[in-house]
């Protein structure tokens, strides 16, 4: 049974759908690597959603360069009402420039601000797709992909009426290399981006700068090395437009000028966020945005415990309501029930990190992935229902490979197995002391975890910290006392092997929490970095394998779901399976 929150919208949209085979790609420029959206029905069927696939297994993924607005109207949906979001925490900047977490990022660029393209939800074939924004098409590059043209479209204002100019956009690009200014935001213009490394963007470097060139509406980005992805980046809050004035930091941090349907009226960082129509927005420019409710608020408090039963009450404002956070485990049942809970797969992998430095030995590495004790720990998370597999690329993402390096099944622990490699390396039981730390409020069993491991024959050592983020602070440092961080786990910031293996593999790479370094890893991302891009997927599967076979840096404990209970009246909502969490574009009340 198909959930009224997923019903179909629009004729006559062309999405071109492209197959890729798992281990090969079809050639062409920014295909979108799509995966896995689904909505749930109500019955009590497993909730692991399943990748979209064409008749022969492989993954269905689609692009629309030619998607031209208005966004088609979705059947029945009318406009007006109050659409409620609950979270625990959330937004403490909305400048677009520093946005680089999930719920920060789908705000921006489902609700508030537009970019060069965007991705919208397709519900034929249970993606997002990739389509043009700002821009009227998704780039041209250059043969070497060293230079990407966007055409900025005419029409398009800011909540102040003024229009945005391509200007505009080459100002917002040229912000987004101020790493000093914007610490949280993403870094990929200056991984790529002409003099990236030394341009320090428009407070510190001025506005001259070679990497962006604008010529009418006509807009040049030039990149330091090759860079095919673009498209997937330009999809970014940070590759949209800024003015000049009136954009200081600490200003737009607060009060960002909208492009999009719904501008700020209140935002009070870190607890709550209002915003109503941008009347300024004009549906005739914008390919893939809808504005139906009239308004949105946002709290940022609400205690994660509370916010299934305020959604699921189904009291008069319940009924609008949906949750940032995913259902608990629970209430998964009820949801489903209640035919309140759309479903759908996050692109993300969690794994455990041990310090390559500390833990030296791949058989005690190997030991810890025996020792891991998946089913146990899945249960408390509606979110990880176990991997399906051992590799680092979730399923269904383009170039994996559905391989094993430990004999038992994925998901499967065998203590006995795990003693042997540790005798095999030299300790008894007992002997070999793992250190991790764990918030003291963790709904992480740790007590479960510890007895895993020592059933294994390890030593489990508990570092108590006060919060989680006092975890993530204390695993951020490369010096911390532990030898293994469980704080682990994946989402990409788009569907290609090259936001995957460079950040958690390189040595240099910024998601790097194992600190794993092989001189011959490195080479490997380097040359697959620069391979044409319809070679690049079979080969980062490739090295997927090769990294996990040889050096088994990272335990793959699950790969992700995303579980979202909603009110009764809560209508198209989707999952943005791009970053795991709401696609705002399309909901709307139902009456």
């Amino acid at each position: 049974m198909v959930s009224k929150t997923c019903r179909a919208y629009g004729e006559g949209r062309k999405v071109v759908s492209v197959v890729v085979n798992l281990g090969s790609m079809v050639a062409g420029v920014a295909v979108a690597a799509l995966a896995l959206a689904a909505c749930s029905g109500g019955d009590d069927s497993s909730p692991t959603p399943e990748p979209p696939l064409g008749g022969d297994g492989a993954v269905v993924m689609g692009l629309d360069p030619d998607r031209e607005g208005p966004a088609a109207p979705i059947e029945g949906a009318v406009a007006g009402g109050k659409v409620t979001a609950l979270m625990e925490f959330g937004s403490e900047s909305l400048d677009p420039t520093d946005a680089y977490y999930s719920y920060d990022v789908s705000i921006l660029r489902g609700l508030v601000t537009r970019s060069l393209t965007q991705y919208v939800y397709d519900p034929e074939q249970g993606t997002m797709v990739l389509i043009p924004d700002l821009a009227t098409d998704l780039g041209t590059p250059n043969e070497d992909f060293t230079e990407w043209s966007f055409t900025i479209r005419d029409g398009v204002r800011f909540e102040n009426g003024k229009t945005v100019t391509a200007q505009d956009v080459a100002y917002g690009i040229k912000r987004s290399l101020d790493r000093d200014t914007f610490r949280n935001g993403p870094a990929y213009s200056n991984d790529y981006f002409l003099n990236g490394d030394t341009y320090k963007g428009v407070y510190t470097g001025g506005t001259d700068y070679d990497g962006v060139v604008v010529d009418g509406a006509r807009l040049t980005i030039k990149m330091e090395r090759p860079f095919p992805d673009m498209p997937y980046w330009g999809a970014f809050p940070a590759m949209g437009p800024i003015p000049e004035r009136g954009s200081e930091p600490d200003r737009y941090a607060v009060q960002p000028l909208a492009t999009g349907p719904y501008k700020v009226s209140d935002f009070t960082p870190g607890k709550s966020l209002t915003l109503v129509r941008n009347e300024e927005w004009d549906p005739d420019t914008d390919p893939g945005r809808h504005a139906y409710p009239d308004r949105y608020e946002f709290d940022f408090t609400v205690p994660v415990k509370q916010i299934d039963g305020l959604v699921l009450g189904d009291s008069d404002q319940g009924q609008t309501t949906l949750s940032l956070t995913n259902v608990l485990p629970e209430n998964l049942r009820k949801a489903q029930r209640l035919d309140r809970l759309t479903l759908g797969s996050g692109p993300g992998t969690r794994f455990w990190s041990p310090d390559y430095r500390k833990i030296t030995d791949i058989r005690v590495r190997q030991a810890i992935g025996y020792a891991y004790p998946y089913d146990a720990v899945a249960t408390f998370f509606t979110d990880r229902g176990g991997p399906t597999g051992s590799s680092i690329l979730p399923p269904g993402f383009p170039g994996r490979q559905d391989y094993n390096v430990l004999e038992t099944p994925p998901g499967r622990s065998d203590p006995d197995k795990a003693k042997a490699l540790l005798q095999e390396a030299g300790w008894a039981p007992g002997e070999y002391e793992l250190k991790f730390a764990y918030p003291q409020d963790a709904t992480v069993p740790v007590q479960l975890i510890v007895r895993s491991l020592e059933a294994a024959g390890f030593k489990a050592t508990v570092l108590s910290v006060p919060t989680f983020n006092d975890q993530g602070r204390l695993e951020s440092d490369p010096n911390a006392p532990v030898n293994l961080r469980t704080i682990g786990g994946w989402f990409p910031d788009w569907p290609t092997g090259g936001s995957w293996f460079p950040p958690l593999f390189a040595s240099d790479g910024g998601g790097n929490k194992q600190f794993f370094s092989e001189p011959a890893v490195d080479a490997e991302i380097k040359r697959i970095r620069r391979l044409p891009f319809q070679e690049q997927p079979a080969a980062w599967g490739a090295l997927d394998k090769k990294i996990i076979t040889d050096y088994y840096p990272a335990i793959i404990t699950a790969h992700e779901t995303v579980q979202i209970p909603h009110g009764s009246k809560i209508g198209s909502l989707n999952v943005d399976n791009i970053i795991g969490t709401v696609d705002w574009k399309d909901i709307h009340i139902l009456p």
